[in-house]
């Protein structure tokens, strides 16, 4: 007999990837309890940071399991599919859509949803400027920023219309919907600093059941460091062609830890159904593949980026630069970048740290994307070539002294800090081998792993860091990476503007190159003819790799450990193995 389950969907396309890495717990306690109760045993990273969907900004999260919007992409295809709309229709001039809602949708406590939810999300949620959301990026349209209006045509539909064509507004409804029964309050009411209350709810310190959702599942508990779970949502709209309702997994487990070896002893010991795997655990497990019951995927290489990225950001905030001086000058030297570049040795990093299951990255598109512009067709790439490197910092004013160590043009030892999130061994591993390629030209790199959500903080808040490494999750559509090439954009990482709420920073500095990638990304979805998208997505890849604000580095290919109670498993690099819980049937043991 098998027992079955649900996934994300475009708000995990959008915002989020497959969140499966982590774990620890008993799980023999776990195997103990899911014989009583259907239930799938995964594992993330680190614990969720918030459980509002509109402040979320980071992966892992629980939103593609409790929220979805109206329509959703095929984890395969990324062809786009309904999911809380029924259907829909583009005006001839492409600057309207008018979407009708599945009739008889209903949240997960039971309340009605309807287009007043749809209005109520986008109007005073995500066009909310006095709500901080990285959203709101991708919804801008031209370069005025202008935002879709929406309006409730009738009693199942919604009206979507731009001032000009916007290419990716339809892929954009995939946005999650939100309760107006259960927020409005909060957006409405202010607090002591005029702010809406709407920032300070469903933290994660809120009781979990009283987040509401319309997604697969509901929040049940969360145990910070332990585990969330997540319980079936008995209101959610999927059945299937015999009118049993969806999803049919009862409970999914996360285990919360920060150790990718205690992952793997966790799945070894039968504790966790599903490892996102890195390939040098594959051989181990292709070893044991048979025996413990389950099957390795491959969905070829990962959508997604690795990259490291020095902090650009020449201002200042209360007088005080965010950036040693010395050392911004030399990060916001093209020449110091490209010598790093070149000095990173990054087929033996695909060959050591990733056994030969990864390729070299140049490009922050992913290779799926009919926007990417491989290196055969004009992409700049930087090979291995450290004398280029020593020839690129002498005729930029650096220079060498006795023992090798490289100074700049005042006798300042060339030094910073690169850090990554803790726990992560492949970035654990390619952050010590860029100490060591760059110690081959001079440079000192202290590498310092720090914990997930502090690394999140100096990023995006108190900016007080000197070179990242880590990565973005990709997909289809490019401009879902526009709040990180707009210069206000909340990831706009690499030369971050102070956001709501945060302390003004002065003097910040936006380059040409900068300004000009932020133009093609606009010019980019608001053109609609595929060959003119293509050409102008293809110059922003040309000018990103000629300035260099992140230097990319390999990408590995798309690894899953699947338990074979678990199927049918449709496995692809843009979803993972869990795109599709709601049809998935999970074997009892």
């Amino acid at each position: 007999m098998r027992r079955r389950a649900t996934w994300f969907g475009v708000i995990g396309a959008l915002l989020i990837g497959v969140a499966i890495a982590l774990t620890g717990c008993n799980p023999l306690l776990l195997r103990t309890e899911a014989a009583q109760v259907p239930r799938l045993l995964l594992s993330v990273v680190s614990d969720p940071k918030t459980f509002n969907y509109v402040l979320n900004s980071e992966s892992p999260n629980v939103f593609g399991y409790i929220y979805e919007g109206l329509i959703v992409e095929d984890g395969v295809t990324g062809e786009i599919q309904p999911a809380l709309a029924e259907s829909w229709e583009i005006s001839p001039d492409n600057k309207r859509i008018v979407v009708t809602l599945k009739p008889n949708l209903r949240w997960s406590d039971g309340e009605p949803l309807t287009v007043e939810d749809v209005v109520f999300t986008y109007n005073d949620l995500y066009f909310n400027e006095a709500i901080p959301s990285s959203i709101r990026d991708v919804l801008r349209i031209g370069e005025g920023g202008a935002l879709p209006q929406v309006r409730q045509v009738g009693d199942r539909q919604v009206e979507f219309s731009v001032p000009e064509p916007f290419a990716p507004l339809l892929r954009n409804l995939g946005l999650a919907i939100l309760p107006a029964h259960a927020l409005r309050e909060s957006v409405e009411t202010k607090d002591s600093q005029g702010d809406p209350l709407f920032i300070s709810t469903w933290t994660t310190g809120t009781d979990p059941r009283e987040i509401i959702g319309n997604g697969a599942y509901v929040l049940a508990s969360y145990q910070p460091s332990q585990r969330v779970v997540f319980e079936r949502n008995p209101y959610y709209w999927r059945s299937d062609n015999q009118g049993n309702a969806q999803p049919y997994i009862d409970q999914v487990v996360w285990q919360i830890v920060e150790s990718t070896d205690a992952s793997l002893m966790q799945f070894r010991s039968g504790g966790l159904d599903v490892l996102s795997i890195t390939p040098d655990l594959f051989a181990l497990l292709k070893r044991e593949e048979e025996r413990g019951n389950f099957t390795l995927y491959e969905g070829g290489p990962a959508a997604g980026t690795n990259f490291i990225a020095f902090n650009l950001n020449q201002g200042r905030r209360n007088g005080k630069p965010l950036v040693d001086p010395i050392k911004s000058r030399w990060f916001n030297t093209l020449e110091f970048r490209q010598a790093v570049a070149h000095a990173i040795d990054r087929q033996r990093m695909v060959n050591n740290t990733f056994q030969g299951l990864a390729q070299l990255q140049n490009s922050p598109i992913s290779v799926q994307s009919p926007y990417y512009l491989p290196p055969e067709e004009g992409l700049p790439v930087y090979d291995y070539d450290p004398e280029r490197s020593r020839q690129l910092l002498v005729s930029a004013g650096f220079q060498y002294n006795t023992v090798g160590q490289l100074l700049d043009a005042d006798g300042n030892l060339v030094r910073f800090t690169l850090i990554t999130n803790a726990g992560n061994k492949v970035r654990e591993s390619m952050g010590a081998q860029v100490k060591q390629d760059l110690a081959k030209i001079g440079i000192q790199v202290d590498f310092e792993p720090i914990a997930f959500n502090t690394l999140l903080n100096k990023l995006g808040n108190t900016v007080d860091w000197e070179c990242y490494l880590l990565g973005f999750t990709g997909g289809i559509e490019p401009n879902s990476g526009a709040n990180v090439w707009l210069p206000n954009g909340r990831s706009h990482r690499f030369n971050q503007a102070a956001q709501p709420g945060q302390p003004p920073i002065e003097g910040r500095v936006v380059s040409d190159w900068e300004q000009r990638i932020a133009d093609l990304y606009i010019q980019g979805a608001k053109t609609l003819d595929e060959t003119q998208r293509k050409a102008i997505y293809a110059e922003s890849q040309r000018i990103t790799q000629e300035n260099l604000p992140f230097i990319y580095l390999v990408n590995p290919l798309s690894l899953a450990a699947v338990r074979d109670r678990l199927s049918p498993i449709k496995f692809s690099a843009l979803n993972g193995p869990l795109w599709n819980i709601h049809e998935l049937e999970l074997e009892e043991e």
